[in-house]
């Protein structure tokens, strides 16, 4: 998923919505998806979330309220975003963000599993379920 496939769709419009941390994104197949900075933020291809092999995923907590500080280009085949919360290390190749588009709802399934599994919630990283700080357990 980290590379472009020759047959990819490719962006032929991308526009940041900062104010209801969305983007829009249009392929070149005509398909065109709207990704939360939240989703995007979630499921970040760095290493950081993801880690460097299969069961070293890391629980993002918190990240409701994020927001894209910058979106650079990262040659002709990916972007980089610089997210409100100061994570800056993932490359988000247009497959990736493909796969983030038309994977959203499984996405979004699976985090909200993991949270509710782990007890957290998508808003105060200090928060557990149920109101009580990770300190006073």
């Amino acid at each position: 998923m980290a590379g472009l496939a020759a047959d990819s769709p490719t962006p032929t419009a991308m526009t940041v919505h900062s104010k209801s941390r969305v983007l829009d994104i249009t392929f070149s197949d005509g398909v065109q998806f709207t990704i939360a900075f939240e989703l995007m933020r979630v499921c970040s291809p760095s290493a950081e979330v993801q880690g460097h092999g299969p069961g070293q995923e890391v629980l993002q907590v918190g990240k409701r309220e994020v927001g894209i500080a910058e979106l650079a280009p990262v040659g002709n085949y990916a972007v980089k975003p610089v997210f409100t919360d100061g994570h800056e290390s993932g490359i988000f190749s247009w497959d990736y963000l493909y796969h983030l588009g038309v994977n959203q709802q499984s996405l979004w399934a699976d985090y909200k599993r993991r949270l509710a599994m782990a007890g957290m919630s998508r808003d105060n990283p200090y928060v557990v379920s149920g109101g009580t700080s990770p300190g006073s357990l």
